[in-house]
């Protein structure tokens, strides 16, 4: 049993599938209670239609994820992350219950203390799928305020990481969100952003003018709180240029429109379906690619040692980085970072010369020496034995067999590393 979804943000090479549960019906949001700061959503909601809703009333979710079309049922069920992360932790710990279809046929309410509760982040839709979600808001002023600092030492920056966490300011400033850009080994920046009211001209990076590249460009920004949550969304963070898409001549010609990350997802299955990039390479005489595409969690106090080692042995570049600390004291059993630790999210998006899994491979065999997590959207090459170990494999058994015990539903690791 799959669901029958007209858009997607993972990155697995699957098996093909015959039709899937048509969830059509459960893609609005069903209330805003801007008393309470909540909101209950259908579970196949985008963040583009959720935000849509709440920014009237001067309120986001807690964490929006950067891609418009990620749904709430698949941030929490597969993760998500933003600026906002450092403060707010991850899109499901702003879940106050949830109702989910199992695959036991059945709707269960859960709520925190329920073991499904617990088990449900980073299922990946093998337990079972959110029909609706009530979530906490936060306040949001008109704009956010942005100060690119550039760092020529990783350590360094990570230092500053540290310090903003612990005390969520930058030289006097507040700081309500925090990412950042590796561009080289001695060029990254932190964008520190402020929530303001702001009447004057703000930046617009859906036109011509392409987000990322004002980070080297300008050291502060203003842009509107819907511009800024949407910011990478345009070129699907630095994505777009394998389209074409930031190239002077073309970009006029390109439909704005068009211009989102759903379209460009949709460019790329078709490719990956006819195996058009290595085609194209081998009709040049090039060697094939191997495509290499992660989010990666890593304690902050290793992630500058990490990122040295990408740059040697990888170098892929630009990087996203995105620090994140669980928002509370409670953990997540198959994602399981520890309460109260610091870490940064590492994003690189990209294909390199390789005709298998070589470069992915030794990716998640340094993860996993600096004691990191690499999330599951995209291919991964574990064993079913180094995989339990990760991904909490005996409390998930449990909660397959409680939840799914008739295996309607794929398991996790033939989902996730078996591509099924």
């Amino acid at each position: 049993m799959r669901l029958a979804k007209p858009t997607s943000n993972l990155f697995r090479s699957r098996a093909a599938a015959g039709p899937g549960l048509d969830v059509s019906g459960l893609t609005g949001v069903l209330e805003v209670d801007p008393a309470s700061r909540t909101a209950d959503v259908a579970g196949m909601c985008t963040y583009e239609n959720l935000v849509a809703a709440t920014l009237p009333h001067g309120l986001t979710p807690l964490v929006v994820p950067q891609l418009k079309t990620i749904t709430l049922g698949g941030a929490v069920s597969g993760l998500g992350i933003e600026a906002a992360s450092f403060r707010n932790g991850l899109p499901h710990e702003s879940v106050l219950e949830f109702e989910a279809l199992t695959g036991a046929g059945e709707i269960v309410t859960a709520m925190p203390g329920d073991e499904l509760f617990a088990g449900f982040p980073n299922s990946y839709g093998t337990l079972g799928y959110a029909t609706r979600l009530r979530i906490e808001l936060e306040p949001v002023r008109s704009h956010v305020a942005l100060r690119h600092v550039r760092f020529g030492d990783l350590d360094e920056l990570c230092s500053a990481v540290g310090l903003i966490m612990a005390t969520r300011q930058w030289a006097g400033e507040d700081v309500e969100y925090l990412d950042g850009v590796m561009f080289a080994r001695t060029e990254s920046y932190l964008t520190l952003g402020r929530r303001v009211d702001h009447t004057g001209p703000a930046s617009d990076y859906t036109g011509q003018q392409i987000y990322y590249r004002s980070i080297q460009q300008r050291r502060r920004d203003i842009l509107r709180t819907h511009d800024y949550l949407w910011r990478w969304d345009t070129d699907w963070f630095w994505c777009s240029g394998a389209f074409g898409v930031q190239h002077p001549l073309i970009r006029p010609l390109w439909p704005a429109r068009l211009r989102r990350s759903d379209v460009y997802w949709k460019i790329v299955a078709v490719a990956n379906r006819f195996d058009l990039e290595n085609r194209w390479e081998v009709l040049r005489g090039r060697p094939r690619r191997e495509r290499v595409i992660q989010d990666v969690e890593i304690p902050l106090e290793r992630t500058a040692e990490f990122l040295r080692w990408f740059v040697e042995h990888v170098g892929i570049e630009p990087v996203w980085l995105c620090p994140l600390r669980l928002r509370g004291e409670h953990t997540w059993p198959l994602y399981p970072l520890e309460a109260g630790r610091e870490y940064v999210n590492v994003g690189f998006w990209a294909s390199m010369p390789g005709t298998g899994s070589d470069t992915n491979r030794a990716i998640e065999g340094q993860v996993d020496a600096v004691g990191g997590h690499k999330s599951l959207y995209s291919d991964s090459f574990y064993s079913r034995e180094e995989f339990d170990a990760r991904y909490g494999g005996e409390q998930y058994a449990a909660l397959k067999q409680r939840y799914d015990p008739d295996q309607r539903l794929l398991d996790l690791y033939a989902k996730a590393v078996r591509r099924q």
